[in-house]
């Protein structure tokens, strides 16, 4: 049997499904998906390595390279629609299915990982008001999130349904809140805060402009992923063309917030005071306006905000290695469903990595912002691959007819791919490095999925690039365990 005629039976069997995803709930997931610890925390993070001047040029490159992405998986969702959970299946058709599987699986640690980061900052809200959970790696903090997990892994069990409209719900009630701190902190907005020390050099630990723009980009990736949560779900949508509509929506509608959020509290605070701010920094921001009660607003907020990315994300990161163990490029056993539809088995699996992430926090007492580097370093190889494809589809013309253009799609895959690459360099060695720990034992899963179909398992460069892939695990193990790097 053939990739295309699994890919046709996997939409036949969602279309059976009473699972089917309208443009709100498609949009939610989008927004859901982004929106979740990372705003709550940007005033700082952003502060922490850069001036007003660096961070307004941070979110323009984000904005462009991201857009770039944005216009991919919209042209990719409707010229290639017979292409299910969106990254990972375009970097397969595009670069053969060692590619493919890598995506998907960075994609799947990027979810899984950031699912671990959500549990953590949860609870280091929730330390606002009980001190026990501390920075959300205490022992009672592991035990709370350890309960919210496999709560939100039994409501996911309940139907894929039920859960998005929960999400909808919820991505309603943590956006509200964003809002109200955008006109609060745009009303008392001073012009001569923010323009102090505009460029940030007059503060030597910053470094260059150069350096400072690099210092924001993995920030900016962080609050941005989720941009093609409406793609992974394709299969699952009630019209094709609302997948492409719920991208560019969801895209809009967080650039702005972000930017917002970001801007305008360097009118409120100064950099070296948002830059030691505990995070959520949104609560000190707001708290210095309108006093204690503007701090227990943004806590609680985060805390909704929080659940509703973990389910999110619970849903995003379940159902990439689920499609892909229905098309042959993760073991069969990744496919499995129950009765309603679930992907359960993969659900599972997913949940039990997040707890055992957990408990390994509470002894390398981990960081949220270690765990969102890692987890957006992650995610850089689908994003990377999903722009190069939609070029490669502009160069030769596949999938467009005589006379269409084809310059637009062109452009917008090649920033996307650029932006990718730009993203590596920004990452750094130290969290590439940890990310080759987490992609080299993903290895054994081809070689399972390969030998499962009767499939030669690698040509000549795919074996180089994973024997590349496993010394540089082994490098990365070994200079965790020297102290070069630290994990977490």
């Amino acid at each position: 049997m053939t990739t295309a005629d699994i890919n046709i039976r996997v939409r036949k069997v969602a279309t059976a499904l009473p699972s089917k995803l309208r443009l709100g709930s498609l949009t939610a997931l989008v927004i859901g998906s982004m929106v979740g610890s990372g705003v709550f925390s940007l005033p700082q993070n952003m502060a922490a390595g850069a001036g007003p001047l660096a961070i307004l040029i941070g979110w323009a490159i984000t904005a462009v390279g991201m857009l770039a992405l944005v216009f991919v998986y919209q042209s990719l969702a409707t010229r290639k629609s017979e292409l299910d959970a969106g990254p990972y299946a375009y970097a397969k058709a595009g670069f053969g299915p060692f590619i493919g599987f890598n995506s998907a699986w960075g994609y799947w640690i990027s979810a899984w990982v950031g699912n671990v980061s959500y549990a953590v900052i949860v609870f280091s809200a929730l330390s606002y008001f009980f001190p026990a959970f501390g920075d959300g790696n205490t022992w009672q903090a592991v035990l709370g999130a350890s309960i919210l997990l496999w709560l939100i892994h039994f409501l996911v069990l309940s139907g894929i349904r039920q859960a998005a409209v929960v999400n909808t719900v919820v991505t309603v009630a943590k956006i509200a809140p964003v809002i109200l701190f955008v006109g609060v902190i745009a009303v008392a907005f001073k012009l001569q805060v923010w323009s102090l020390d505009f460029n940030g050099l007059g503060n030597a630990s910053l470094g260059t402009i150069a350096a400072q723009v690099k210092s924001t980009m993995l920030v900016t990736l962080w609050v941005f992923i989720g941009i093609e949560g409406a793609s992974v779900f394709s299969g699952r949508a009630e019209r094709r063309k609302d997948i492409a509509t719920a991208t560019v929506l969801g895209f809009f509608t967080c650039l702005a917030l972000y930017a917002l959020v970001s801007l305008l509290s360097l009118g409120i605070l100064g950099q070296p005071e948002l830059a030691a701010l505990k995070n959520p920094s949104m609560a000190g921001v707001l708290e210095a306006v309108v006093g204690p009660w503007g701090a227990v607003i943004i806590n609680l907020a985060l805390v909704v905000s929080v659940i509703g990315a973990f389910l999110s994300w619970t849903l995003l990161a379940a159902e990439i290695p689920h499609v892909a163990g229905k098309d042959g490029t993760m073991p069969r056993f990744f496919g499995r469903e129950s009765e309603r539809g679930v992907p359960s088995t993969s659900l599972l699996i997913t949940n039990v990595l997040v707890q055992a992430f957990l408990v390994i926090t509470l002894f390398a007492q981990g960081t949220y912002q270690a765990l969102f580097y890692i987890a957006s370093a992650a995610i850089l190889v689908p994003y990377i691959f999903s722009g190069a494809y939609a070029a490669k589809l502009a160069l030769t013309g596949e999938s467009y007819e005589s006379g269409e253009q084809r310059a637009g799609p062109l452009v917008a895959g090649v920033l996307a791919t650029i932006y990718g690459l730009w993203l590596v360099y920004a990452a750094g060695p130290a969290y590439l490095f940890m990310c080759a720990i987490l992609y080299a034992p993903g290895i054994i899963f081809y070689i399972w999925a390969r030998r499962e179909t009767n499939q030669r398992v690698f040509h000549p460069v795919e074996a180089a690039l994973a024997a590349a892939i496993v010394v540089a695990g082994i490098a990365a193990a070994y200079l965790i365990w020297n102290g070069s790097i630290s994990p977490l």
